[in-house]
Protein backbone atom coordinates (compact mmCIF):
# COMPACT_ATOMS: atom_id res chain seq x y z
CA UNK A 1 0.00 0.00 0.00
CA UNK A 2 3.14 2.16 0.02
CA UNK A 3 1.45 3.45 -3.44
CA UNK A 4 -0.89 6.00 -1.51
CA UNK A 5 1.81 8.16 0.16
CA UNK A 6 4.81 8.53 1.44
CA UNK A 7 8.03 10.77 1.31
CA UNK A 8 8.59 10.37 -2.37
CA UNK A 9 5.06 11.01 -3.66
CA UNK A 10 4.87 13.97 -2.20
CA UNK A 11 7.81 15.69 -3.48
CA UNK A 12 6.52 14.68 -6.14
CA UNK A 13 3.14 15.87 -6.03
CA UNK A 14 5.06 19.14 -5.14
CA UNK A 15 7.18 18.68 -8.24
CA UNK A 16 4.63 17.95 -10.48
CA UNK A 17 1.76 20.79 -8.77
CA UNK A 18 5.00 23.47 -9.45
CA UNK A 19 5.24 22.62 -13.21
CA UNK A 20 1.79 22.13 -13.66
CA UNK A 21 1.16 25.17 -12.08
CA UNK A 22 3.91 27.36 -14.57
CA UNK A 23 3.21 25.19 -17.98
CA UNK A 24 -0.56 24.25 -18.29
CA UNK A 25 -2.35 27.60 -20.17
CA UNK A 26 -5.38 28.65 -18.00
CA UNK A 27 -7.51 29.21 -20.51
CA UNK A 28 -7.57 25.14 -21.38
CA UNK A 29 -8.92 24.56 -17.37
CA UNK A 30 -11.78 21.80 -18.28
CA UNK A 31 -11.79 22.24 -21.72
CA UNK A 32 -11.98 18.69 -23.58
CA UNK A 33 -8.84 18.34 -25.68
CA UNK A 34 -9.24 14.44 -26.16
CA UNK A 35 -8.00 13.67 -29.81
CA UNK A 36 -11.21 11.41 -30.83
CA UNK A 37 -13.82 12.21 -31.34
CA UNK A 38 -12.83 15.18 -32.82
CA UNK A 39 -10.96 16.45 -35.56
CA UNK A 40 -10.60 20.16 -34.27
CA UNK A 41 -7.79 22.05 -35.02
CA UNK A 42 -5.94 22.93 -31.41
CA UNK A 43 -6.20 26.22 -30.02
CA UNK A 44 -2.45 28.20 -29.85
CA UNK A 45 -2.71 26.96 -25.98
CA UNK A 46 -3.88 23.53 -27.02
CA UNK A 47 -1.05 23.35 -29.10
CA UNK A 48 1.71 24.72 -26.64
CA UNK A 49 0.40 22.43 -23.36
CA UNK A 50 0.76 19.61 -26.01
CA UNK A 51 4.28 20.65 -26.92
CA UNK A 52 5.09 21.10 -23.01
CA UNK A 53 3.50 17.75 -22.25
CA UNK A 54 5.39 15.59 -25.11
CA UNK A 55 8.68 17.82 -24.33
CA UNK A 56 8.15 16.27 -20.44
CA UNK A 57 7.38 12.78 -21.74
CA UNK A 58 3.99 12.86 -19.08
CA UNK A 59 1.53 12.59 -21.78
CA UNK A 60 2.79 8.73 -21.56
CA UNK A 61 4.17 9.26 -18.09
CA UNK A 62 4.66 5.94 -17.72
CA UNK A 63 6.28 4.82 -20.91
CA UNK A 64 10.26 4.31 -20.82
CA UNK A 65 12.46 7.22 -21.15
CA UNK A 66 14.71 5.96 -24.13
CA UNK A 67 11.42 6.40 -26.08
CA UNK A 68 9.75 9.66 -25.22
CA UNK A 69 7.93 8.61 -22.47
CA UNK A 70 8.13 10.00 -18.68
CA UNK A 71 9.42 7.23 -16.90
CA UNK A 72 7.29 7.40 -13.57
CA UNK A 73 6.46 5.15 -11.71
CA UNK A 74 2.53 4.01 -11.32
CA UNK A 75 2.19 5.88 -7.78
CA UNK A 76 3.82 8.60 -9.71
CA UNK A 77 1.45 8.63 -12.98
CA UNK A 78 -1.64 8.40 -10.62
CA UNK A 79 -0.64 11.68 -8.26
CA UNK A 80 -0.09 13.36 -11.38
CA UNK A 81 -3.14 12.31 -13.07
CA UNK A 82 -4.67 14.22 -9.96
CA UNK A 83 -2.99 17.19 -9.65
CA UNK A 84 -4.25 17.42 -13.30
CA UNK A 85 -7.49 16.92 -12.69
CA UNK A 86 -7.22 19.54 -9.78
CA UNK A 87 -6.35 22.00 -12.33
CA UNK A 88 -9.06 21.10 -15.03
CA UNK A 89 -6.16 19.81 -17.40
CA UNK A 90 -6.73 16.89 -19.63
CA UNK A 91 -4.12 14.92 -21.27
CA UNK A 92 -3.45 16.47 -24.73
CA UNK A 93 -2.07 13.14 -26.63
CA UNK A 94 -4.79 11.38 -25.25
CA UNK A 95 -5.93 9.13 -27.77
CA UNK A 96 -5.44 5.38 -29.01
CA UNK A 97 -2.53 5.57 -29.25
CA UNK A 98 -1.13 6.23 -25.91
CA UNK A 99 -3.84 4.47 -24.31
CA UNK A 100 -4.13 1.26 -26.51
CA UNK A 101 -1.78 0.37 -28.96
CA UNK A 102 1.25 2.16 -27.75
CA UNK A 103 1.44 0.25 -24.65
CA UNK A 104 0.91 -3.44 -26.55
CA UNK A 105 3.30 -2.41 -28.82
CA UNK A 106 5.38 -2.17 -25.51
CA UNK A 107 5.06 -5.43 -24.89
CA UNK A 108 5.11 -7.07 -28.07
CA UNK A 109 6.88 -5.00 -31.20
CA UNK A 110 10.46 -5.29 -32.47
CA UNK A 111 12.34 -2.71 -30.93
CA UNK A 112 12.98 -1.09 -34.72
CA UNK A 113 8.70 -0.92 -34.32
CA UNK A 114 9.12 1.04 -30.89
CA UNK A 115 11.45 3.49 -32.05
CA UNK A 116 9.58 4.19 -34.91
CA UNK A 117 5.91 4.49 -33.46
CA UNK A 118 6.46 5.13 -30.04
CA UNK A 119 7.96 8.46 -29.84
CA UNK A 120 5.50 10.14 -32.66
CA UNK A 121 2.56 8.61 -29.99
CA UNK A 122 4.43 10.59 -27.38
CA UNK A 123 4.56 13.40 -29.13
CA UNK A 124 1.12 13.61 -29.96
CA UNK A 125 2.19 13.34 -33.65
CA UNK A 126 -0.43 10.65 -35.05
CA UNK A 127 -3.42 9.25 -34.10
CA UNK A 128 -4.43 5.47 -34.82
CA UNK A 129 -7.93 3.99 -34.69
CA UNK A 130 -8.78 0.20 -34.51
CA UNK A 131 -9.67 -2.18 -36.96
CA UNK A 132 -11.66 -5.10 -34.87
CA UNK A 133 -15.04 -5.79 -35.69
CA UNK A 134 -16.74 -6.62 -38.60
CA UNK A 135 -20.15 -6.71 -40.00
CA UNK A 136 -20.18 -10.19 -39.24
CA UNK A 137 -17.78 -10.50 -36.73
CA UNK A 138 -18.97 -8.34 -33.42
CA UNK A 139 -19.07 -10.26 -30.35
CA UNK A 140 -17.46 -13.50 -31.92
CA UNK A 141 -14.84 -11.44 -33.02
CA UNK A 142 -12.54 -14.80 -34.35
CA UNK A 143 -14.77 -14.93 -36.87
CA UNK A 144 -13.45 -11.82 -38.85
CA UNK A 145 -13.05 -12.31 -42.24
CA UNK A 146 -10.74 -9.34 -43.65
CA UNK A 147 -7.63 -11.07 -45.67
CA UNK A 148 -4.10 -10.32 -45.63
CA UNK A 149 -2.13 -11.99 -48.35
CA UNK A 150 1.78 -12.29 -48.60
CA UNK A 151 2.77 -10.51 -51.98
CA UNK A 152 6.24 -11.24 -51.49
CA UNK A 153 7.85 -7.32 -50.17
CA UNK A 154 4.10 -6.31 -48.69
CA UNK A 155 1.22 -7.60 -47.12
CA UNK A 156 -2.04 -7.29 -49.38
CA UNK A 157 -4.96 -6.72 -46.90
CA UNK A 158 -8.82 -6.38 -48.15
CA UNK A 159 -11.80 -6.34 -46.29
CA UNK A 160 -14.42 -4.60 -44.25
CA UNK A 161 -14.42 -3.17 -40.53
CA UNK A 162 -17.13 -0.98 -38.86
CA UNK A 163 -16.98 1.08 -35.74
CA UNK A 164 -13.67 2.15 -36.44
CA UNK A 165 -13.25 5.15 -33.87
CA UNK A 166 -12.05 7.93 -35.69
CA UNK A 167 -10.78 6.51 -38.96
CA UNK A 168 -11.66 9.25 -40.53
CA UNK A 169 -8.83 11.50 -39.07
CA UNK A 170 -6.48 8.72 -38.14
CA UNK A 171 -3.09 8.14 -40.01
CA UNK A 172 -2.37 4.74 -38.96
CA UNK A 173 -4.69 1.76 -37.98
CA UNK A 174 -3.73 -0.90 -36.04
CA UNK A 175 -5.67 -4.13 -37.57
CA UNK A 176 -6.52 -7.55 -36.70
CA UNK A 177 -6.62 -9.85 -40.33
CA UNK A 178 -7.04 -13.09 -41.40
CA UNK A 179 -3.66 -15.14 -42.33
CA UNK A 180 -4.70 -18.73 -42.27
CA UNK A 181 -8.28 -19.34 -43.48
CA UNK A 182 -7.99 -23.23 -42.26
CA UNK A 183 -7.85 -21.70 -38.85
CA UNK A 184 -9.88 -19.42 -36.55
CA UNK A 185 -8.27 -18.44 -33.93
CA UNK A 186 -4.46 -19.42 -34.69
CA UNK A 187 -5.33 -17.56 -38.29
CA UNK A 188 -5.31 -14.40 -37.01
CA UNK A 189 -2.31 -11.47 -37.32
CA UNK A 190 -1.95 -8.30 -36.14
CA UNK A 191 -0.71 -5.48 -38.74
CA UNK A 192 -0.36 -1.97 -39.28
CA UNK A 193 -1.54 -0.32 -42.17
CA UNK A 194 -0.98 3.29 -42.98
CA UNK A 195 -4.51 5.23 -43.53
CA UNK A 196 -2.93 7.64 -46.13
CA UNK A 197 -3.16 5.25 -49.53
CA UNK A 198 -5.61 4.85 -52.35
CA UNK A 199 -6.88 1.34 -51.22
CA UNK A 200 -8.10 2.87 -47.68
CA UNK A 201 -12.13 4.17 -47.63
CA UNK A 202 -13.47 5.46 -44.59
CA UNK A 203 -17.45 6.26 -44.45
CA UNK A 204 -18.68 8.02 -40.93
CA UNK A 205 -21.40 6.71 -39.29
CA UNK A 206 -23.88 9.62 -38.04
CA UNK A 207 -24.90 8.37 -34.30
CA UNK A 208 -27.85 9.89 -32.28
CA UNK A 209 -25.93 11.89 -30.32
CA UNK A 210 -25.42 13.74 -33.75
CA UNK A 211 -21.65 13.00 -34.16
CA UNK A 212 -19.93 10.68 -36.21
CA UNK A 213 -16.82 9.06 -33.94
CA UNK A 214 -17.07 5.42 -35.66
CA UNK A 215 -16.74 4.75 -39.44
CA UNK A 216 -17.41 2.02 -42.02
CA UNK A 217 -13.60 1.12 -42.88
CA UNK A 218 -12.92 -0.57 -46.58
CA UNK A 219 -9.39 -1.65 -47.19
CA UNK A 220 -9.00 -2.71 -51.18
CA UNK A 221 -6.01 -3.86 -52.70
CA UNK A 222 -4.45 -1.82 -49.35
CA UNK A 223 -0.53 -1.70 -48.54
CA UNK A 224 1.10 -2.68 -45.08
CA UNK A 225 4.73 -3.95 -45.26
CA UNK A 226 6.65 -6.72 -44.23
CA UNK A 227 7.98 -4.91 -41.33
CA UNK A 228 4.03 -4.03 -39.90
CA UNK A 229 3.55 -6.66 -38.76
CA UNK A 230 3.38 -7.13 -34.90
CA UNK A 231 3.77 -10.45 -33.26
CA UNK A 232 4.31 -13.44 -35.12
CA UNK A 233 2.80 -14.48 -38.20
CA UNK A 234 -0.72 -15.95 -36.97
CA UNK A 235 0.01 -15.18 -33.52
CA UNK A 236 -2.48 -11.63 -33.84
CA UNK A 237 -4.87 -13.01 -31.27
CA UNK A 238 -3.17 -13.03 -28.71
CA UNK A 239 -1.75 -9.57 -29.00
CA UNK A 240 -5.03 -8.31 -29.80
CA UNK A 241 -6.74 -9.99 -27.05
CA UNK A 242 -3.79 -7.83 -25.21
CA UNK A 243 -5.05 -4.30 -26.89
CA UNK A 244 -8.70 -4.93 -25.16
CA UNK A 245 -7.08 -5.56 -21.84
CA UNK A 246 -5.61 -1.95 -22.03
CA UNK A 247 -8.69 -1.18 -23.98
CA UNK A 248 -10.91 -1.95 -21.24
CA UNK A 249 -8.52 -0.83 -18.32
CA UNK A 250 -9.27 3.10 -20.14
CA UNK A 251 -12.92 2.34 -19.55
CA UNK A 252 -12.81 1.19 -16.40
CA UNK A 253 -11.24 4.20 -15.44
CA UNK A 254 -12.25 7.63 -14.01
CA UNK A 255 -12.76 9.31 -17.95
CA UNK A 256 -16.54 7.27 -17.96
CA UNK A 257 -17.24 9.22 -15.19
CA UNK A 258 -15.70 12.28 -16.20
CA UNK A 259 -17.79 15.20 -16.66
CA UNK A 260 -19.57 17.94 -14.45
CA UNK A 261 -20.31 17.05 -10.55
CA UNK A 262 -24.03 16.40 -10.02
CA UNK A 263 -24.18 17.73 -6.42
CA UNK A 264 -23.37 21.33 -8.45
CA UNK A 265 -25.48 20.95 -10.44
CA UNK A 266 -28.33 19.72 -8.27
CA UNK A 267 -28.00 22.68 -6.08
CA UNK A 268 -27.90 25.07 -9.33
CA UNK A 269 -31.21 23.69 -10.84
CA UNK A 270 -33.13 21.68 -8.53
CA UNK A 271 -32.33 24.23 -5.13
CA UNK A 272 -32.02 23.81 -1.38
CA UNK A 273 -34.29 23.15 1.54
CA UNK A 274 -34.32 25.21 4.61
CA UNK A 275 -31.55 23.27 5.59
CA UNK A 276 -29.23 23.96 3.20
CA UNK A 277 -29.87 20.28 1.27
CA UNK A 278 -30.95 19.71 -2.16
CA UNK A 279 -34.51 20.36 -2.13
CA UNK A 280 -35.85 16.60 -3.48
CA UNK A 281 -34.95 14.08 -0.97
CA UNK A 282 -35.78 11.19 -3.59
CA UNK A 283 -32.80 12.84 -5.73
CA UNK A 284 -30.74 13.24 -2.76
CA UNK A 285 -30.49 9.43 -1.85
CA UNK A 286 -29.77 8.29 -5.63
CA UNK A 287 -26.69 10.96 -5.70
CA UNK A 288 -25.34 10.16 -2.44
CA UNK A 289 -25.87 6.13 -3.27
CA UNK A 290 -24.17 7.25 -6.79
CA UNK A 291 -21.05 8.40 -5.30
CA UNK A 292 -20.88 5.54 -3.02
CA UNK A 293 -20.73 3.50 -6.32
CA UNK A 294 -18.27 6.12 -7.71
CA UNK A 295 -16.14 6.29 -4.69
CA UNK A 296 -16.02 2.29 -4.52
CA UNK A 297 -15.03 1.87 -7.71
CA UNK A 298 -12.09 4.60 -7.53
CA UNK A 299 -11.23 2.83 -4.18
CA UNK A 300 -11.10 -0.80 -6.18
CA UNK A 301 -9.28 1.31 -9.13
CA UNK A 302 -6.52 1.95 -6.66
CA UNK A 303 -6.76 -1.05 -4.46
CA UNK A 304 -6.07 -3.07 -7.93
CA UNK A 305 -3.33 -1.13 -8.82
CA UNK A 306 -1.37 -1.10 -5.31
CA UNK A 307 -1.92 -4.86 -5.15
CA UNK A 308 -0.43 -5.05 -8.98
CA UNK A 309 3.20 -4.79 -7.21
CA UNK A 310 4.76 -3.12 -10.56
CA UNK A 311 3.11 -5.19 -12.98
CA UNK A 312 1.70 -2.23 -15.56
CA UNK A 313 -0.10 -5.18 -17.56
CA UNK A 314 -3.65 -5.22 -17.04
CA UNK A 315 -5.39 -8.40 -15.73
CA UNK A 316 -8.45 -9.77 -16.57
CA UNK A 317 -9.97 -7.80 -13.45
CA UNK A 318 -9.96 -4.98 -16.34
CA UNK A 319 -13.60 -6.87 -17.49
CA UNK A 320 -14.79 -6.07 -13.65
CA UNK A 321 -13.76 -2.70 -13.60
CA UNK A 322 -14.93 -1.82 -17.16
CA UNK A 323 -18.49 -2.88 -16.64
CA UNK A 324 -18.39 -1.10 -13.76
CA UNK A 325 -17.22 2.20 -14.24
CA UNK A 326 -19.29 2.62 -17.81
CA UNK A 327 -22.68 1.21 -15.39
CA UNK A 328 -21.40 4.14 -13.11
CA UNK A 329 -20.85 6.75 -16.36
CA UNK A 330 -24.28 6.17 -18.03
CA UNK A 331 -26.00 6.91 -14.33
CA UNK A 332 -24.15 10.29 -13.54
CA UNK A 333 -25.33 10.96 -17.31
CA UNK A 334 -29.25 9.88 -16.07
CA UNK A 335 -28.48 11.94 -13.28
CA UNK A 336 -27.71 15.26 -14.73
CA UNK A 337 -30.56 15.02 -17.54
CA UNK A 338 -32.72 14.42 -14.75
CA UNK A 339 -31.60 17.44 -12.50
CA UNK A 340 -31.50 19.97 -15.74
CA UNK A 341 -35.31 18.83 -16.41
CA UNK A 342 -36.29 20.26 -19.31
CA UNK A 343 -33.44 22.54 -19.77
CA UNK A 344 -31.08 18.63 -19.84
CA UNK A 345 -33.31 18.22 -23.65
CA UNK A 346 -31.94 21.26 -25.32
CA UNK A 347 -30.52 20.02 -29.10
CA UNK A 348 -29.35 23.67 -30.22
CA UNK A 349 -30.56 27.45 -29.82
CA UNK A 350 -29.56 30.30 -27.51
CA UNK A 351 -32.72 29.30 -24.96
CA UNK A 352 -29.73 26.37 -23.67
CA UNK A 353 -26.38 26.51 -22.32
CA UNK A 354 -23.45 25.16 -23.79
CA UNK A 355 -23.46 22.61 -20.78
CA UNK A 356 -27.04 21.77 -21.26
CA UNK A 357 -26.36 20.80 -25.08
CA UNK A 358 -23.57 18.66 -23.72
CA UNK A 359 -25.81 16.90 -20.96
CA UNK A 360 -28.16 15.58 -23.46
CA UNK A 361 -25.34 14.57 -25.81
CA UNK A 362 -22.94 12.80 -23.61
CA UNK A 363 -26.39 10.99 -22.29
CA UNK A 364 -27.07 9.62 -25.78
CA UNK A 365 -24.07 8.74 -26.94
CA UNK A 366 -22.66 7.19 -23.42
CA UNK A 367 -25.25 4.59 -24.07
CA UNK A 368 -22.74 2.91 -26.58
CA UNK A 369 -20.03 2.26 -23.76
CA UNK A 370 -21.58 -0.57 -22.24
CA UNK A 371 -21.16 -1.91 -25.56
CA UNK A 372 -17.99 -1.08 -27.55
CA UNK A 373 -14.68 -2.95 -26.30
CA UNK A 374 -16.58 -5.98 -25.32
CA UNK A 375 -20.21 -5.91 -23.99
CA UNK A 376 -21.44 -6.05 -20.58
CA UNK A 377 -22.54 -9.57 -21.42
CA UNK A 378 -18.61 -10.52 -22.76
CA UNK A 379 -16.84 -9.25 -19.39
CA UNK A 380 -19.37 -11.14 -17.26
CA UNK A 381 -18.81 -14.25 -19.53
CA UNK A 382 -14.87 -13.53 -18.56
CA UNK A 383 -15.24 -12.30 -15.14
CA UNK A 384 -16.98 -15.61 -14.77
CA UNK A 385 -14.71 -18.32 -16.25
CA UNK A 386 -10.81 -16.24 -15.94
CA UNK A 387 -12.21 -14.69 -12.05
CA UNK A 388 -14.28 -16.78 -10.43
CA UNK A 389 -13.50 -20.28 -12.20
CA UNK A 390 -17.56 -21.26 -12.97
CA UNK A 391 -17.81 -23.78 -15.40
CA UNK A 392 -19.23 -23.30 -18.72
CA UNK A 393 -22.64 -24.04 -19.05
CA UNK A 394 -22.92 -23.61 -22.97
CA UNK A 395 -22.55 -27.03 -23.50
CA UNK A 396 -24.62 -29.35 -24.81
CA UNK A 397 -27.20 -30.93 -22.56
Amino acid sequence: MADFGGSDLDAFRAEAREWLEANFPKSLANAPMAMIPGGEALSADGKLWKQRMADKGWGAPTWPTEYGGGGLSGAQARVLLQEMARIGAENPVAGMGTSMFGPTLLEYGTEAQKRRHIPPIVRGELRWCQGYSEPGAGSDLASLQTKCVDMGDHWQIDGQKIWTSGAQWADWCFCLVRTDTSKKHEGISFVLINMHQPGVETRPIKLIAGTSPFCETFFTAARAEKDDMVGPLNGGWTVGKRLLQHERSGQGGGRMMAGQDVVSLAKKYVGLDDKGRIADADLRTRIARHQIDAKAHGLTLARAAAEAKGNINPSATTSVMKNSGTWIGQEKAELTLEIMGAQGLGWDGEDFSREEREAVRTWLSGKATTIFGGSQEIQSNIVSKRILGLPDTTQNS
